[in-house]
């Protein structure tokens, strides 16, 4: 199999390049920026602004069997229009280019927050896109999302998956930023507005897993497939109270376990006023906290994996408990 993976320098799209080239599979990667680390496992590698249009795409796959969309620009503040080229635009390039070059399979990594509606979901199964945001990012992934579905045709088996919360060795955001948060005593635990605050969480391996899961899906099954033009939510399939697994994460490293809490009321309205001060002054970064991460850190994110098993065949290789002992063991020895 020949495949195409936009971001193959980060985290996710990293682990399907590593899991491909294992394979034997021949691999191609798009980013922004070069990465030589890419070339040095035989990665075809091109440095490349997708959302300056498919044409310069079209030539890169003319062989290619599968593409796996993970590039995206990921983040929780900042104005709506630095999203929407690499997320809406990029993807919008890059499916057209696909449909051009008569690409078999097209994986598209999107994200639940594009269904976060502010509520609790708890083992859900499918939901609905979101139709108000309180952040850029979680806009443009819906966006993305639509315009897919508008552009949905049986020449291009498609399918959109949205991992949860991915974390384990290599990752560049969750388990560092607790880290650091920790280590300088900036993190405060949120009470959820319901307990036990079930949120799932998805192991490295087992997104990989689900990738090439949905790819082999469509290669084999093309239109036909139930997963055609369809989303998944994809986790581990145990939930945790994460308040309670971030705490014995923190024990296991050794490092300071919060000990007092704000309400969710009282964090969200700081995090606006925090959000409004970045904006305003403006500070540079991101503001410690936001209405859309004090929503996210006090309510449930819990996903079924029922029908991605059924429809994809996904079957998760690393348990949850499996997977924070490797992601401790990790990070004890850094």
């Amino acid at each position: 199999m020949k495949a195409l993976v936009t971001g193959g320098a980060g985290f996710l799209g990293r682990g399907i390049c590593r899991r491909l080239v294992e394979r034997g599979d021949v691999v191609l990667s798009v980013s922004r920026g070069s990465y030589p680390e890419l070339a040095a496992q035989g990665i075809e590698h091109h440095a490349m602004d997708l959302s300056c249009g498919e044409q310069a795409l079209v030539p890169l796959l003319e062989s290619v069997d599968v593409v796996f969309h993970c590039a995206a620009r990921a983040g929780v503040f900042g104005p709506e229009e630095s999203y929407l080229a690499p997320n809406v635009d990029g993807t919008q390039a890059v499916y057209s280019a696909a449909r051009q070059a008569k690409v078999r399979a097209f994986v598209h990594t999107s994200s639940p927050s594009a269904c976060f509606d502010g509520r609790d979901h708890r083992r859900a199964d499918d939901l609905p896109l979101a139709t108000h945001f309180m952040s850029a990012y979680p806009a443009s992934k819906a966006r993305a999302e639509k315009l897919l579905q508008r552009g949905l045709c049986d020449e291009l088996p498609m399918t959109i998956l949205r991992p949860h919360l991915m974390f384990g060795p290599g990752d560049p955001h969750l388990i560092p930023r607790l880290i650091e948060k920790a280590r300088r005593r900036k993190l405060i635990p949120i009470r959820p507005r319901q307990a036990p605050m079930e949120v799932s969480l998805t192991y490295i391996d087992n997104a990989v897993d689900a990738h090439l899961a949905a790819a082999q899906t469509l290669l084999e099954q093309g239109a036909q497939s139930p997963a055609h033009g369809r989303a998944y939510f994809i986790a581990n399939s145990e939930p945790v109270d994460l308040w309670q697994w971030i705490a014995e994460l923190l024990q296991a490293l050794d490092l300071p376990t919060p000990k007092r809490r704000i309400s969710a009321t009282s964090a969200r309205i700081l995090g606006a006023l925090l959000e409004t001060l970045w904006k305003t002054l403006p500070l540079p970064g991101e503001p410690p906290l936001t209405p859309f991460v004090a929503a996210q850190l006090s309510t449930s994110h819990s996903y079924d994996m029922a029908r991605a098993q059924k429809d994809l065949g996904f079957r998760e290789s690393v348990s949850m408990a499996e997977a924070t002992r490797r992601t401790i063991a990790h990070y004890l020895t850094r």
